[in-house]
């Protein structure tokens, strides 16, 4: 059973076959599937499932803070299931394509108490951008 299968069912989420099916696309390292993404795949999978249903699904999981909405440029945004393990973003500049890094030290720490500007700070995303070896021609 996949990571965030197993969260899910530790909450006590009500597993249709539907919510399955979304819980089981979004399974694995690196994925950062669009919503039309994650419906394509589920409809391979479950082919009467809807669009709605995958849109209202992916809403629910990030409500629930066991999926990660992610926002790396003008695209459309992305789910990420790694919301439980720390990590940073990698984007291709040139084809979109996110790939999760874990970068040494900590963000948190890392802005200097001048530059807080008397804000407590709860949260930091930080977003490496290049080019992937494909795009650079590698």
């Amino acid at each position: 059973m996949s990571d965030l299968l197993e969260r899910l069912r530790g909450r006590g989420w009500r597993m249709t076959a539907q919510r399955r099916v979304v819980a089981e696309v979004l399974d694995g390292d690196h994925v950062h599937l669009t919503a039309d993404e994650v419906h394509a795949r589920a409809v391979d999978k479950l082919p009467e499932i809807s669009r709605a249903t995958v849109y209202n699904t992916l809403g629910e999981l990030v409500s629930l803070g066991e999926v990660l909405e992610v926002s790396t440029d003008r695209r459309a945004k992305r789910y990420d299931p790694n919301a439980h393990k720390p990590h940073q973003h990698l984007v291709c500049a040139q084809c979109g394509a996110i790939r999760d890094v874990h970068p040494a030290g900590n963000p948190m720490a890392d802005l200097p108490d001048a530059e807080r500007f008397g804000f407590v700070v709860s949260a930091v995303e930080v977003t490496y951008r290049g080019l992937c070896p494909a795009c650079a021609g590698a």
